[in-house]
């Protein structure tokens, strides 16, 4: 079992070029996403977080479940779902801006325990900064790191969401000695400052750095640094990208039995190879479509 612990929140994505585009709701997130295209490739996967009993978070609920994600401790409330406004490139990136004061997924409190059978944890995203849901997220980081369990940090920074800079980068470098896998865009790594090897230094089995139409690497202290370029596909945007690129490792590393810090330091260079060419491959085909629409494992196969 995979768990993912984060927010779920409505996109509002524009239809069309323009300022007065119509924009069509679709459910998001980046825990929500990753979640789902966990579920989606067939990875038996649970998602930890406070949904609205709102209209939209019944309509984020009904995604988990049509992805088989295991909805079992997901926590309700009466105040409103988040919305988060996008904005898409001529180039297909993507920007947002949020609506998220008193909404439901802000009050997640931190469960006793965590499913049964769980062997990776993943937290990311809007979770870790609005409180106070993050000192939450934040508990449980620290509450399951250790040999038994896989924890997984994807920062996936909003700096418009982020009050005070300074105080985050350090929150984000306490989080490192509690985190085996930390992945992360170049984006986020200029923002958040350091480098793979001084993360690397400070607790993560392995760094996975994404950057876009370049590729992903990896950064490990045994098998040191391995690139591999990006899927060619024409970018309709970029939405979700990153986060079916978190689900895709996931999949992929429990596929070579490797959801352990010290599989991922042992982990050869051509099984990395595999499992970031399938990510790449994953995130290509997100790109392919609106929105954080990710690929079913049938469409990876070839």
């Amino acid at each position: 079992m995979i768990v993912v612990a984060g927010e779920a929140l409505i996109d509002l994505v524009p239809e069309r070029e323009g300022p007065l585009a119509p924009l069509s709701p679709r459910p998001g997130g980046g825990p929500y996403n990753t979640a789902v295209a966990l579920g989606r490739l067939g990875s038996p996967t649970a998602f930890l977080s406070r949904l609205s009993t709102d209209g939209y978070g019944q309509t984020l609920l009904d995604g988990l479940r049509g992805a088989d994600v295991d909805v079992s401790h997901v926590q309700r409330g009466p105040e409103p779902t988040t919305l988060a406004l996008a904005t898409v490139g001529t180039d297909g990136s993507a920007g947002y801006a949020f609506y998220v004061d008193g909404t439901a997924d802000r009050l997640f409190t931190a469960p006793a325990g965590l499913p049964e059978g769980t062997r990776a944890v993943s937290f990311g995203t809007c979770s870790l900064v609005l409180e106070p849901g993050a000192s939450a997220y934040e508990e449980l980081l620290h509450g399951c790191a250790g040999p038994g369990v896989l924890t997984v940090l994807d920062p996936n920074v909003r700096p418009a969401l982020v009050p005070d800079a300074e105080a985050h980068r350090a929150r984000f470098r306490s989080w490192l000695p509690s985190v085996d896998l930390l992945k992360l865009s170049v984006e986020d790594a200029q923002w958040l400052g350091g480098t793979p090897r001084q993360w690397l230094a400070a607790g993560p089995a392995a760094v996975v750095l994404t950057r876009g139409a370049a590729g992903l690497s990896v950064y490990t202290r045994g098998a040191g640094e391995l690139a591999v370029p990006a899927v060619p596909v024409r970018v309709v945007d970029t939405i979700g990208a990153g986060d079916t690129v978190t689900a895709a490792l996931l999949h992929r590393l429990s596929a070579h039995d490797a959801l352990s810090a010290a599989a991922l330091a042992a982990l050869p260079r051509p099984v990395w190879t595999d499992v970031l060419d399938f990510a790449a491959r994953a995130a290509a085909a997100t790109c392919a479509h609106r929105g954080a629409r990710s690929p079913r494992a049938c469409e990876l196969a070839s």
